[in-house]
Formats: structure tokens, sequence, C-alpha cells
């Protein structure tokens, strides 16, 4: 490591006086102005995680579904999951650290993380489609070349496809070929088999719209579209030519507040879907006949990809444990439908994508969704292996073509994250097969009402959860009182978390009707505002 050249190169990205910076779930994220410092060393630390593992590390400039101003950034481990929780800490020294010691806090993360300064680095880079992205993307090569580190520069690319291309890369093309090419085919291909065997009523073509956010996914798909099947016709708007990334469109958007985006005209019963900003999340949608709006959220995403792979796995006859995983934000509907009436277990878990990653990874096969419609399928190994064993050797008929379905299914499903592409083609590969109509699959069971509310505090961390932050520790009194509150209504449940970014506590009830669950949100939100200190007037109902 060269001392002067990190001297100088680190003056030509100086941090802004007085900046602390997090790295969480989403890594990094804050208005583009002030990234700079933060992008050059991110580029300094994936050379370091690189030599440590050592394997390609993926490096992806965006800020999802955050407003055009911002930016962020955030690292691919090497399977193309999220960065390990004991290189996030790193990360925030590293961006945090003053320009005087960042020499010494280099040689600090070396030592307490073993790094073998000898193995070389290859850092995997994409970028989203914001005004500052490619600026940005360029400070993350001058951290890599400092540290003589090699790149590979994917340019535009969605979050999903950089995640997929370091999973190719680190399992030396088992998982695919690690270039845009070899994803769109291995796509396609998949899809084109599973499509093959649906002898759907009625039209054989397949209209979709899709609202892209005037994000990447605009881009991506449109690219994509070549590979795709006649039969399937995909229709782009907010394309990004013309409005702004995120404003007034994308998933976010629309599961916020349950109305479809600006730019897409809706006619009753069309298919319709969102992705977000860097195509990581989607949620479906429709209008019915009398105009009402009807949200297809991550949590009935989940349930109809259990009932599809439910079947397939009884008609293969192999032991296989299959789990759904949500968190405590999933409708009380959908984990009663998946218990009960599809006798599926349903594991809830914290708040954030990688804890679901992680609790899916203990099954044969794991699928989680946030409500958010950020999600994907997990496959053991084994039943991996399996699976491609008895298509080339199961004589018994329907076995052997369950397991072609499956393994067709494990090709277009992106297991190293959430994928909106990905997504949408297992969705529409399921509705063909299965016959199912937008409204049918609306109609496997009846969302909850239910309302989310939040409440200012002076500190969120007065607040503590336990219990797949479903039940209130601290403050003292507060889950006795909720408790109390959900007692008043039918079918309802009430929780309360702290932000992760802010100074605000965040609120979820659900009751029989909308109005008793906005009435439960209020009443639990003026227990937290009396009891964990509550900032400004109280709420109102």
């Amino acid at each position: 490591m060269d001392p002067e050249a990190l001297r100088k190169y680190s003056a030509l990205h100086p941090k802004p006086a007085g900046l602390a910076l997090q790295y969480g779930t989403a890594g990094f994220r804050t208005a583009a102005q002030l990234l700079d410092h933060v992008m050059f060393r991110m580029g300094l630390l994936a050379v370091l995680r690189a030599r440590a593992v050592p394997a390609t590390i993926g490096v992806m400039v965006t800020a999802s579904h955050n407003p055009e101003e911002d930016n962020g950034i955030k690292l691919v481990d090497p399977l193309g999951e999220m960065l390990h929780p004991s290189w996030e800490e790193y990360a925030t020294q590293l961006a945090n650290a003053e320009e005087q010691d960042l020499q010494e806090v280099i040689t600090e993360i070396c030592q307490k993380a073993a790094v073998n300064l000898h193995n070389d680095a290859l850092v995997f880079i994409g970028r989203d489609t914001r005004p500052s992205s490619e600026k940005l993307s360029q400070s993350v090569i001058d951290g890599i070349l400092v540290l003589g580190g090699q790149y590979h520069d994917y340019g535009l690319v969605t979050t999903p496809q950089l995640h997929y291309m370091v999973c190719c890369q680190n399992t030396q093309g088992q998982y695919g070929k690690a270039t845009l090419e070899g994803y769109y085919e291995k796509l396609s291909k998949a899809f084109m088999e599973l499509i093959k065997q649906s002898h759907s009523s009625g039209e054989s073509q397949r209209h979709l719209k899709v609202d892209c956010a005037n994000g990447i996914g605009a881009l991506k798909l449109s690219e994509m579209k070549p590979y795709f099947p006649q039969e399937l016709l995909i229709h782009i708007y907010n394309d990004g030519t013309k409005e702004k990334l995120n404003h007034l469109c994308g998933a976010d958007f629309v599961k916020v507040h349950q109305k479809p985006p600006v730019g897409l005209d809706m006619k009753p019963n069309e298919r319709c879907c969102s992705f977000d900003g860097d195509a990581d999340r989607i949620v479906y949608y429709y209008k019915d006949a009398t105009g009402h709006f009807h949200l297809i959220d991550g949590d009935k995403i989940a349930t109809l990809i259990s009932i599809f792979l439910k079947e397939l796995l009884a008609k293969v006859r192999q032991n296989f444990q299959m789990a759904v995983v949500q968190t405590a934000y999933a409708n009380g509907s959908s984990t009663r439908y998946l218990e009960e009436t599809l006798k599926v277990p349903v594991h809830c878990v914290k708040t954030g994508v990688k804890h679901l990653h992680h609790k899916a990874q203990e099954f044969d096969v794991g699928v989680y969704f946030e409500a958010n419609g950020h999600g994907t399928v997990l496959f053991s190994k084994a039943a991996e292996t399996k699976i491609r064993q008895l298509v080339k050797e199961e004589k018994d008929d329907e076995k052997r073509e369950a397991a072609k379905v499956l393994e067709n299914m494990i090709d277009l499903i992106n297991q190293t994250v959430g994928d909106a592409i990905s997504d949408m083609l297992v969705i529409e590969a399921i509705l063909a097969l299965k016959g199912l109509t937008v409204q049918q699959w609306d109609g496997i069971y009846t969302d909850l009402p239910n309302r989310l509310l939040k409440v200012q505090v002076a500190d969120r961390r007065v607040i503590d959860t336990t219990d797949a932050e479903r039940r209130a520790v601290t403050p003292p009194g507060l889950q006795e009182k909720i408790d109390a509150l959900v007692k008043k209504y039918k079918l309802s449940r009430a929780f309360v978390r702290p932000s992760g970014t802010e100074d605000v506590v965040r609120i979820y009830a659900e009751a029989d009707t909308q109005e008793n669950a906005d009435a439960l949100a209020h009443e639990v939100s003026l227990a937290v505002y009396h009891l964990a200190g509550g900032k400004g007037a109280p709420p109102q109902p």
C-alpha cells in the first residue's frame, strides 16, 4: 500500500466536515453531493474485502426508491448476498474517518479481518440511471486503483443484475455467465420452457403493463424484450425519457399511496405492475369494473409462488422442507392462509432483507417476500441437485414432469436477491400455467384492513423490541397498553418499532374494518407519544 498515493487521491475526494453516515441494510444513502468521499472509500473497502475473502466483490451505486437527488452505495458479497455484518461496521468506520486517519483505519481493518494484501482483488461495478451515478462510480474506481485492485465496470445495470454477475463469477460460471446476455438468455430460456406447457384458455397473448419508475428497469427490460416469446407482450411505462426517477411512480409509491402511478392509464381488469428505482422490488395491481384499485403486494406474491411450488413438491414426492419467511408487516390474512389453508410453515423475522434471506436458507425451499415487494425463493444445494437428478433419471412421467417445471423455476428465479424482472417472469409463468386471471389471484384471500403511522420522538432508542419486533420491551408499560387496545377490536393486532434511520417510531395496526384499524393505529400512536417521549403536538386522528 502506497501511503503517498493514498494521501494524494484521498485529498481529491475530501470528506465534508462534521458529516457522519452509517452503513445500513441499504448501504449508504444520502444527498448525492455528500457522497464523493464515501464512494472513493468504498472502492478502498471493496479491494480489502476482495482480498480478505478472497473472491470478486460487487459495488452498486444506487439509492433505489429514494428521490433522484439522492444516491447511495452498497457492497455485494461473493455469492451475490449482502455485505457481511462485521464489514458493515468497517464500512461505517472508513466512511467517517478523518482524512489524516485514513491510513491507520485501513491498517486496523486489515489486522482485524486478516486481509492478505498479496491476494488479487477484482471488483465488479454497476450503477443506476441517476444523473450523479456516473461521476460517483468514477470515484469508486479511483479507490480501487489506489490499492492496486482491478475492476470490471458493467455500467448501467439493475441492482439484482450486479448481484447475479458477482455470483456467476465466484461460482466459476456454475450459476450462469457473468454477462448481461448470459442473464437474459438464462431467464428467457427457463421462461419459454415453462410457458410451453401452458395451454392457456382464451387468448394466447398475455399483455402486461409495467411501470419502470423512470429508472434502470426500463432500459434493461427493453433490452430483454427481444429474448421474450411472442406470447408475452410487455408494455413499458415511465421509461425515464420524460419524467424524474421515482417521482409519483414506482413500486414504493404504489404500495404507500395505494393508487396507480402517474403516467400509466389503466383499463378495468388489466394486469399491471411496478418496479422500484433499481428494479429489486415489484408489486402488481389492477382496477376492477367499478374502477376500484386493488394492490397485490409482496405477501400475495409469496402466496401465489407458495401454492405453485407446494403442488409441484407434492408431485415429486421428496421429503423437501418448504417454508415462507415474513416480517411483522405481513398482512394477518396472508399468514393465516399460508398456515391454515395451505399448511405451509411461516416464520416471522425482524424487518430487513438480510434477516429474511438468512432464515430462508434454513429450508430446502425458502420463500421470502417483504410486503413492499422485495423477495425471492431459495433452494438448498441438496434440493436443487435432487431436482436436476430427477429430471435426468426419473422413470415416472408425473414425477419427472414436475421436476422439470421445478428445474425451470430454479433457473428463472434470481436466488441472490429480490429481482423485479425475474419475479415478474415467475409470476407471469405461474398465472399462465394455472390459467389464473389477476382477479382470481387477488381473490385467494382478502387482506385485513391496516394502517401505518409514524410518531416523532426525541430518541428512538427508548423503544426496544423482541419476538421479531412484534412486542415492545421498553419503555415500561407500553406493551401492556398496546395489548389492552388490541383487545377492543376483532381480528386485530398492532406493533411498534423504532425506525432504522430517523427519530420516529413506526406503528402498524390491522383489524376487521378500516375504521377499526385506523382507530387502533391512532390509539397506539397516542400511547407511543405519551410513553416514549413524543415530539411536537400529539398525533391527531
